[in-house]
């Protein structure tokens, strides 16, 4: 590789490791390029150079990471093709609280992601299509095959579908935002970084629930 492009890519690198610290510790509004630069030793026009501005350069660092978080805890866990929808949904939770929790991820992967929900950039319009539509869409057919729904011709999940899954992701997302509360309510008798026990407890709850949905559904009850 000639001299110049590895230099580029040293660049590009410690841009990318650089902007994740700084995004995850003070969220896309409050971190500038200055910041970002000073951090990697680069000078402000490397950001244009390599990823437009800061709105390309976050939407990259996200990407990236959750990129790297699914090819280490894929959605299905390495499951076989003949996993009943409950062996599925467990995966699907337990790979989801991996990803959020789990050692040997980037450090700030999951400090991103909360600060991101808490504070929307508007600057994943392009990473929500390529990498979060599909996390969603598999989960929403283990739903589909939980609650014997059918797949939607071309259209949109009906809400029990929609609203089922944000409901199980929520719950793993409650697990890693509100750590610190959940260390405060229970500071001895358990342990907030037990995945595998979280993960149990929400496909049982979640479980119960889908359950009922569709014995309400098959009654012919709404609401």
């Amino acid at each position: 590789m000639p001299q110049s492009s590895k230099k580029k890519d040293d660049t590009k690198a410690r841009l990318m490791a650089a902007a994740g610290e700084v995004f995850a510790q003070q969220g896309y509004r409050a971190s500038t390029v200055r910041q970002i630069c000073q951090r990697a030793r680069t000078n402000v026009g490397s950001v244009n150079y390599h990823f437009r501005d800061k709105k390309g350069l976050y939407a990259a660092i996200f990407g990236q990471s959750l990129q790297l978080a699914v090819a280490k805890y894929p959605p299905d866990l390495g499951l076989s093709g003949q996993a009943t929808p409950e062996e599925k949904l467990h995966a699907y939770i337990r790979s989801l609280l991996l990803r959020l929790m789990g050692e040997g991820l980037p450090a700030w992967h999951g400090k991103l992601l909360a600060k991101e929900i808490a504070e929307p950039s508007g600057a994943l319009g392009e990473v929500v299509e390529s990498s979060i539509r599909p996390l969603y869409t598999y989960l929403a057919g283990i739903v589909r095959e939980l609650t014997g729904e059918e797949k939607p011709a071309g259209g949109e999940d009906s809400d029990t579908t929609f609203l089922t899954s944000l409901s199980i992701v929520a719950q793993c997302l409650h697990h890693h935002i509100a750590r610190h509360l959940i260390d405060s309510l229970r500071p001895r008798s358990f342990d907030p970084a037990r995945i595998d026990q979280i993960a149990d407890h929400i496909t049982r709850f979640s479980l119960g629930g889908i359950r009922e949905l569709a014995a309400r559904a098959q009654s012919g009850q709404t609401g």
